[in-house]
């Protein structure tokens, strides 16, 4: 295929993620819903599951109100509001970590709201590094991995392996694709978007031939016109009304620091050991993320160094409004790019957004300042 028709390929999955699900279901495939983030996906492959990405959508809130303050993340919100309006009906659980205040929340909620989804909570620890927390990392997967047996599924270190290949695999395709999409600015925001969005809703080893077909394809073809050059931060920039944004503005991402895209691939399963503490020891070597504990903040420091290694004009953070670990991290981030002389703007974006006027006139003014 070539380049425009993989990126529509890669369109249509996340545009209609529904049809998706009814797709696997129609094939006689059992689906787990992973609630964000870095939930255990390669323990859910393994036990013959399909792992399905469940990070909400933009859409007007009305059920979740009537157990979510309106000052909760509206990611965690509208996951709830699509389980009461039965838009992951036929699922067979949901996996939601506990790696933040209010999705400890959601788990609790869901039991109420949703009670024909059973819920499988994944306890991670905040001191994630030493030996004890590996071990308590390793006890909750063994929780996760009880909860999954009930439902039919079956677990062997062995396939739990072979599923930790698949993934490490995905990884390096993903990491190889952001190196080259930093190439290629004739690639619109709303086609990046894609690419990563797409993983969350098609199994690894069809995101992976698509992902290392695309790569190989961009790599053939000549880059487009220059555009100004920025990171993007965040937890969450899927929006298609702000994509469109940056692409107006003749923005290009030349580097992320976004949740949901490359920030959650950057660490691969060790090959050492048995599998199952291997991928305990993975989220112990995981790092620069709001929600990973370091007190040393090694985020800040990554976002500086990448922004001046990509060549990056500017940073623009994607704050997802009341996520408070996003917020505190913003103002170390704020003045270790000002220190290192990097513009950096930040706009507020919510999953009931339906205007982005105030985004625009933020951004374009960002624009015109990198380019004066």
């Amino acid at each position: 295929m070539t380049v425009n028709e993989l990126f529509a390929k890669l369109h249509e999955v996340p545009a209609d993620p529904k049809a998706q699900m009814d797709r696997y279901l129609a094939e006689g495939k059992k689906i787990v819903l992973c609630a964000p983030v870095y939930t255990p996906e390669e323990i859910i492959h393994a036990m013959g599951f399909v792992p399905m990405g469940a990070w909400g959508a933009d859409t007007e809130l009305r059920r979740a109100k009537e157990y979510c303050p309106a000052f909760l993340c509206s990611i965690v919100q509208s996951i709830l509001e699509l389980g009461i309006n039965g838009m992951y009906d036929g699922a067979s659980a949901i996996v939601i970590p506990s790696l933040c205040d209010t999705l400890k929340t959601l788990g609790e909620n869901w039991k109420y709201a949703v009670p024909s989804i059973p819920f499988i909570p994944m306890t991670y620890p905040q001191n994630r590094k030493p030996a004890y927390g590996v071990a308590f990392t390793k006890a909750g997967y063994e929780r996760v991995i009880r909860d999954l047996e009930k439902l039919g599924g079956t677990f062997s270190d062995e396939k739990l392996a072979a599923s930790n290949a698949v993934y490490n695999r995905h990884n390096a395709a993903m990491r190889k694709l952001e190196q080259v999409l930093a190439k290629h600015p004739e690639v619109t925001a709303c086609q990046r978007s894609d690419a990563f969005k797409s993983a969350f809703f098609l199994t690894k080893e069809e995101h992976t031939a698509l992902i290392e077909e695309l790569t190989a394809a961009l790599e053939q073809q000549t880059p487009g016109t220059e555009k100004t050059p920025i990171l993007l931060s965040g937890i969450l920039a899927d929006a298609p009304a702000f994509n469109a944004i940056l692409d107006e503005m003749g923005l290009h991402i030349v580097a992320d620091d976004v949740a949901a895209q490359s920030r959650q691939y950057q660490t691969d399963v060790p090959e050492s050991g048995d599998a199952l503490t291997a991928l305990a020891e993975k989220f112990a070597n995981m790092d620069n993320c709001s929600v990973l504990y370091n007190a040393a903040k090694p985020r800040v420091k990554w976002i500086v160094d990448t922004a001046k290694a990509r060549g990056a004009k500017g940073v623009l953070v994607a704050l997802t409004k009341f996520c408070d670990p996003e917020e505190f991290d913003y103002v170390m981030i704020k003045k270790a790019c000002e220190s290192a002389g990097i513009p950096i703007t930040v706009v507020e974006i919510d999953r009931q957004m339906v205007q982005f006027e105030q985004a625009r006139t933020n951004i374009e003014t960002f624009r015109d300042m990198l380019n004066m």
